[in-house]
């Protein structure tokens, strides 16, 4: 919920929760309304950590009505609470998401309850949604939330934004399988799923293609018959109104009584929830290797450290809080005169405007999280540099780094590198802090929090609009006899047709696959009429398809462009010979053959296959993504390709591809009328290069660049019949 309710005795307090998401949709919802935009209802509905008698307390209905969106609290049993929030989100999501898996508490009753809240929440929505709403869910308490709304409502429109990092694949995967299989099913419930950062999205797309098997195009990715998108989107800030409150005189006055208590004295300042993945302690450490190691600053400056409390609940945070203090105290004993600490230590929430204070007296923000999904504290800082002094000492594990990098970047757990650039801060020339703030001013002010909503819902109202294409792509009868119609119409047609899996259906073997009569019967028909070029643009080996196709007047293409040959003419080997990569892959495929039952490798003149149609689904599927993972690293800098097919890896030699040779074939034919028709990844080469050239159909509906689609291989020799009707 975006507020806390505290009783204290007969007295309710209100106050608006701290955390970025809070700040950063009530700027929002705030600014929206500044510029005239209240068209759409705005609704927050979370879980209550308050009772339903405070709920219709007095002070907090009078709270809660001067707000701009309206607020709906569920409310749930205690047990079921602590096991979903304390447990299974915060003891078992938040410390293998941060990296911290020594730390995982993997109880199952923590899951069962995790499953129980996302069902409850989904049940009270599934009667409140409306058609038309967009729903819009945060963060790693609701990762299944997606999935179970789009099971019972499966045209909404649905959002969905992970606020903290996720994991590279080795992490992830020590979730129980059931576990981290039924994460991602949720998270692909929704339309477009955002992160902070291009790691964590390529991170979650290397998740869902190991352990569900998906396919994707670079951001978008196809599930369960249904386009959807994940991308980054950095949260932001009001940038503005942080600049407007750091010149208000409330605050212009508080900063001056801080100046004034630490007269003479260089101001470090932190401020950060309770929590291991803050590096508090690692922070610590740094800055007594930085007392040690520079003597002349003792005295001369001061370290203002606020923590705010958190989790309070979770043992593991209480001894932490204890473990801090304990540090904290030594080094003060350690350091400090009759007239100077070197720390100033405090552990409560901080008021807003005090907050702004110290980000303006500051004369260091020293920010270095153990990892982090963004951290807005960092860009507040920046924001409310107004005079253009003051220098961010950040961690390069933090989200906020990516678009921070004029900050001095650090490593959390390196001492002397935390030391260097305190000391590098402290003696910074005005004119170079003035360089690096206003580069990274600038660009917080171009993206704001207001650009990061905007960006989010425009890029979900856009996918939205793209799986309403992808369903109108499906060809129908009408569409058929348009393209026969312009069929007959032209003087001289091209037809580019992919083999396996188009023409003839996916075989358990490659050598199984021979073409049926029929379809020999209606390729000499369609290559009899002189106004036809018809091709057969194929991965197979030029053998093979001579074998085949000898006695048809066919234009061939093998290994995927690398060679062709035109009726009547001698094969032409358009690839340069190179044999010096395939000893090292062909290793790695007996490997991988080796580790894989049913796998098998095929090798053709310009490149190697891996097929593992024949291997278990699931163990086939992530063998292939432990494959593609091995070859991307090795095969960096080289002039070769992976290109992942039908349940088969291929590396080949670059630059030559089903694209680049279909375009030269039309345009030495210069064609009225081209048909291409694949079923594969390999094919949207074709499809990408022929666009607004030609009529292109992929076989099997899902992602791609043709302009059409039908739902199966069964259906294309039916479709090529009609052109000789």
């Amino acid at each position: 919920m975006p507020l806390s309710v505290e009783s204290e005795g007969e007295q309710i307090r209100v106050r608006l929760s701290s955390g970025g998401l809070v700040s950063a949709i009530r700027s929002y919802f705030s600014k929206e309304k500044e510029l005239g935009g209240e068209k759409l209802e705005k609704v927050w509905i979370g879980l209550a950590d308050f009772t339903e008698d405070n709920w219709q307390n007095e002070e907090v209905v009078r709270f809660v009505s001067q707000l701009d969106f309206k607020i709906v609290p569920y409310f749930i049993d205690k047990s079921s609470y602590k096991d979903y929030y304390s447990g299974f989100s915060n003891s078992v999501i938040w410390p293998l998401f941060h990296y911290f898996s020594s730390i995982v508490d993997y109880q199952t009753s923590f899951f069962e309850a995790y499953v129980k809240v996302n069902e409850f929440f989904a049940n009270h929505l599934n009667e409140f949604l409306q058609l038309g709403d967009i729903i819009w869910i945060h963060d790693y308490h609701l990762l299944l939330l997606p999935g179970l709304i789009r099971s019972a409502h499966s045209n909404a429109s649905i959002g969905f934004f992970l606020h903290i990092p996720f994991p590279a694949y080795e992490t992830f995967r020590l979730l129980p399988r059931r576990w981290k299989k039924m994460i991602l099913e949720g998270m692909l419930g929704a339309d477009i799923i955002g992160f902070h950062t291009h790691d964590y999205v390529q991170h979650f797309i290397q998740s869902a293609r190991i352990i569900l098997g998906l396919d994707n195009h670079f951001y978008l990715i196809e599930y369960k018959d249904r386009l959807l998108k994940a991308d980054l989107f950095p949260i932001s800030i009001d940038y503005h109104g942080f600049r407007k409150d750091a010149k208000s005189e409330e605050v212009k006055k508080l900063h001056d009584e801080i100046k004034q208590k630490f007269k003479g004295k260089k101001i470090i300042f932190s401020v950060d929830r309770l929590d291991y993945t803050k590096g508090l302690m690692e922070r610590l450490d740094g800055y007594e290797y930085f007392l040690n190691h520079y003597p002349e600053w003792k005295e001369n400056l001061v370290f203002v450290l606020n923590v705010i409390p958190s989790r309070d609940e979770i043992p593991e945070y209480s001894e932490r809080k204890s473990l801090l203090e304990e540090r904290i105290g030594n080094l003060n004993g350690k350091f400090s005169s009759i007239s100077w600490q070197p720390i100033v230590y405090r552990y409560a929430h901080m008021e807003y405007n005090e907050m702004i204070a110290l980000y303006r007296a500051a004369n260091i923000a020293l920010i270095t999280p153990l990892r982090d999904g963004m951290n807005l504290v960092s860009k507040e800082f920046v924001a409310c540099c107004i005079s253009k002094r003051g220098v961010l000492i950040l961690s390069e594990l933090a989200g906020a780094a990516n678009e921070l990098s004029e900050a001095l970047l650090v490593n959390p757990t390196d001492v002397e590198d935390v030391a260097e650039s305190i000391q590098t801060a402290l003696i910074m020339p005005a004119e170079e802090q003035a360089r690096r703030l206003t580069i990274m001013q600038k660009r917080l002010e171009e993206y704001d929090v207001v650009r990061w909503v905007r960006d989010f819902l425009e890029q979900l109202t856009e996918i939205k609009h793209q799986q309403e294409i992808q369903d109108i792509k499906l060809l129908n009868q009408d569409g058929i006899r348009n393209i026969v119609l312009e069929y007959k119409k032209a003087k001289n047609r091209c037809l580019l047709l992919d083999y396996d899996g188009t023409l003839s259906p996916i075989a358990r073997a490659p050598d199984d696959a021979i073409p049926s009569q029929k379809l020999k019967d209606i390729l000499s028909r369609l290559a009899a009429d002189k106004k036809n070029t018809v091709g057969i643009i194929s991965g197979r080996e030029a053998n093979t398809l001579d074998q085949w196709f000898a006695d048809i007047p066919l234009t061939l293409v093998a290994e995927h462009g690398a060679c062709v040959r035109k009726p009547g003419e001698d094969w032409q080997y358009l690839a340069p010979p190179s044999q010096q990569w395939k000893n090292e892959i062909r290793n790695i495929f007996r490997s991988f053959q080796a580790r894989s039952i049913g796998s098998f490798m095929e090798e053709k003149t310009y490149s190697l296959a891996w097929h593992y149609r024949n291997t278990p689904r699931d163990l086939g599927l992530i063998r292939s993504r432990e494959l593609v993972n091995n070859l991307s690293h090795l095969l960096q800098n080289m002039p070769i390709q992976v290109v992942q097919g039908n349940k088969v890896i291929e590396v080949r030699i670059s630059g030559y591809d089903k694209g680049i040779i279909a375009l030269n074939l039309i345009s030495e034919l210069n064609p009225d009328f081209v048909l291409c028709m694949g079923d594969d990844t390999t094919d949207e080469d074709m499809f990408r290069a022929l666009q607004n050239k030609a009529y292109t159909i992929k076989v099997l509906t899902g992602i791609t660049d043709a302009r059409n689609t039908i739902r199966s291989q069964q259906e294309v020799l039916p479709l090529l019949t009609k052109f000789l009707e």
